[in-house]
C-alpha cells in the first residue's frame, strides 16, 4: 500500500512567553482507504497535529508530503488552493458561518474551487438530501440543534470531494446518542481514495478505527504503544 500522507520529523514550536515544543519530530505515513483516530490528553498535540496536516498551521521543522509532493510553506495561495480543493475540515463546535443558512454555509465553501454557483447550490443540496436535513436548508446556524449543526459542517466539508477528512473531536459536544449518529456519517465517507483522520478523547469512538494512534509527549504511539517511525 503506497504512503498518501507523510510527516517526516514533524515539529511545532509555540513562542509567548517561553517556547513550548508541542510536536516533537513526529514522523508517520498516512494511507488512503484507512481511518485514523488520534488519541491522548490534552495538550498532547492532536489539534496542533490537524492544523499542520490541514496546512492552517506551518512546523517549525520538518517535511509534509501529499502524494509525494513536498509542501512548501512559504507558498501560502498555493497551499490555500490546496486545502480547498483536498482537505475536508470538520471542527467539534462545527464553525459554522452564523448569518447564513445551512444552505449557503454548505454552497459557500464548494465556491472556494468553483465560480459556478448553480452547480455548487445543486450539490449543497444533494448533500443535505443525503444527510436527512433538507427541510432544515433555510435554517440557521442558531435554530439547528448540536447534531444538525455537526451534520451541516460534515456536508460542508465534503462538498469539494476531498481526499482528506480531518475532523477534530467531531462528536466531543454532543450526547452520546447524537455522537453515534455523527460518527456514522463520518465513517460512511470513507473510500478507497481518500483518507480520513480524526481526533477525539472517546475511546469508543477510537477504537472504532482502522488504526488508533496514541499521541503523547508530542509524538505518536499505536495502542499497543509502539512508537511509529516513518521510513524514507
Amino acid at each position: 500500500m503506497s504512503k498518501f500522507l507523510e510527516l517526516k520529523n514533524i515539529s511545532k514550536t509555540f513562542e509567548t512567553n517561553k517556547k513550548l515544543q508541542v510536536i516533537k519530530n513526529l514522523s508517520y505515513n498516512f494511507h488512503k482507504g484507512k481511518i485514523y483516530s488520534l488519541m491522548g490528553p490534552s495538550g498532547s498535540g492532536k489539534s496542533t497535529l490537524l492544523n499542520l496536516i490541514s496546512l492552517i498551521d506551518r512546523p517549525s521543522g520538518g517535511l509534509i508530503k501529499f502524494n509525494n509532493y513536498q509542501i512548501n510553506h512559504d507558498k501560502k495561495e498555493e497551499n490555500d488552493i490546496l486545502r480547498a480543493k483536498k482537505i475536508g475540515i470538520v471542527y467539534q463546535q462545527n464553525n459554522l458561518l452564523p448569518d447564513f443558512t445551512s444552505l449557503e454555509n454548505i454552497y459557500l465553501a464548494g465556491l472556494s474551487i468553483n465560480n459556478d454557483k448553480d452547480l455548487s447550490i445543486s450539490k449543497a443540496k444533494k448533500l443535505l438530501k443525503a444527510i436527512g436535513l433538507f427541510n432544515r436548508a433555510d435554517h440557521y446556524p442558531s435554530q439547528l440543534s448540536g447534531g444538525e449543526a455537526q451534520r451541516i459542517a460534515i456536508a460542508r466539508a465534503i462538498i469539494n470531494d476531498p481526499e482528506i477528512i480531518l475532523a477534530d473531536e467531531p462528536t466531543g459536544s454532543l450526547d452520546m446518542r447524537t455522537a453515534k449518529e455523527i460518527f456514522n456519517l463520518l465513517k460512511n465517507q470513507k473510500r478507497s481514495d481518500r483518507l480520513i483522520i480524526f481526533a477525539t478523547h472517546n475511546r469508543f469512538f477510537g477504537k472504532k478505527a482502522d488504526c488508533l494512534l496514541e499521541m503523547k509527549d508530542g509524538n505518536i504511539k499505536s495502542s499497543n504503544g509502539w512508537v511509529f517511525i516513518a521510513k524514507f
